[in-house]
């Protein structure tokens, strides 16, 4: 959803309605709300027509203070399933992100680390296996990087929940977005 158009609908108006306020086409919004950014005069008069400063029109979504915290909480507790449904760390957060709503920054980065962990975990429990093989180790080699791997998962997803308690942000979070 774009910004125009959620600032447009939070403010109660229609495409024609916020043309008429900013001096400008009603296509030109709907190209606007389409994706184009705006420039020059038009995001000016949208800046005003809107009351928002031209970097909130500029950006690629507005990050509401009304976030609901206890739904992010159970989206990022729900990736515990892990531990019974292999990739349920990751669908589950997802099928519930998108059912309610909840997508912004913290949710996403929530399904993008399960993501990462996920495709890191796959790659370390084969290389074990590989190892196993080349040192002869023993064959509890396997289950015991299953075990820590999984504890280490639980632990960020835990201390994740905490930090989204305390400060409403990731405490372990990643610098891009897979999604």
């Amino acid at each position: 959803m774009s910004i125009i158009l959620e600032l447009r609908e939070k403010l109660n108006l229609t495409q024609e309605e916020l043309a008429d306020k900013a001096n400008i086409s009603v296509r030109t919004i709907q190209r606007i709300e389409a994706g184009i950014k705006p420039k020059g005069f038009t995001l000016e008069a949208l800046s005003n027509a809107l009351g928002v400063s031209k970097n909130v029109l500029l950006e690629d979504k507005i990050e509401s203070n009304n976030t609901n915290k206890q739904l992010i909480k159970y989206i990022n507790l729900s990736s515990i399933i892990l531990i019974i449904i292999p990739l349920g760390s990751i669908v589950l957060p997802l099928i519930i992100m998108y059912w309610k709503k909840e997508i912004n920054t913290i949710t996403k980065q929530i399904i993008s680390i399960q993501i990462l962990w996920t495709l890191a975990s796959i790659i370390l429990v084969i290389a074990s296996a590989f190892l196993k093989k080349w040192l002869s180790l023993s064959n509890q080699i396997i289950p015991f990087t299953i075990l820590i791997l999984l504890v280490v998962n639980l632990y960020i997803i835990l201390r994740n929940t905490l930090e989204i308690e305390k400060n409403n942000k990731l405490h372990i979070s990643l610098n891009f977005s897979i999604l």
